[in-house]
């Protein structure tokens, strides 16, 4: 897992403007990955990051990168608490929500539709991609949105933005450490 691949999929979460981010690794020696995932929290933590496996199938891992604050901050909004609890959370505690989570994905090959709460989407547009099966959104980006489509072109300018300036900085060196801004 190269500091490039976090760089390019996890920017705005590294930059503190989003909860969380999705990619996928080798995990061909699954060992190997949990020591470098190990390795890589134990660095991340004080600036407030964690990476967490979801899922490891036919030697890829999808790995979740979050902001824990963040996280924990999304997790008090009721109208968050309600969806996740209409897919099976009790509790609302960090280790148990990404613990029921990670079950989910066990569960099924598809990815569990609440997944957008984890990653900071507006609960609105992961509600309408539930409702609507995914089909008729008023614009694609980084999610389906169906609800303030001009918020969410912004968002998406924003974290392309964002994923640009960490890119560059880290192909003239600045080490990933430094890019991260602190909880």
């Amino acid at each position: 897992m190269s500091e490039q691949t976090i760089i390019s999929q996890c920017s705005p979460t590294l930059a503190g403007i989003k909860t969380g981010s999705l990619f996928s690794t080798n995990a061909a020696c699954p060992r190997t990955l949990c020591r470098e995932l190990s390795a890589w929290n134990h660095i991340f933590s004080a600036k407030g990051i964690s990476f967490r496996v979801l899922k490891i199938k036919k030697g890829r891992a999808l790995i979740y990168l979050y902001r824990k604050s963040a996280l924990k901050s999304d997790l008090e909004k009721t109208e968050i608490r309600e969806l996740l609890a209409s897919y099976g959370y009790h509790s609302f505690a960090i280790s148990d929500v990404l613990r029921h989570l990670t079950t989910r994905f066990a569960q099924s090959d598809e990815f569990p539709h609440e997944i957008g709460l984890f990653l900071g989407y507006p609960p609105a547009d992961v509600k309408g991609f539930i409702e609507n099966k995914g089909e008729n959104p008023k614009c694609t980006g980084l999610w389906k949105v169906y609800t303030d489509e001009n918020h969410a072109q912004t968002m998406f300018r924003k974290y392309k933005h964002c994923t640009d300036i960490y890119s560059r900085k880290h192909s003239e060196g600045t080490p990933i450490m430094r890019l991260i801004v602190s909880a």
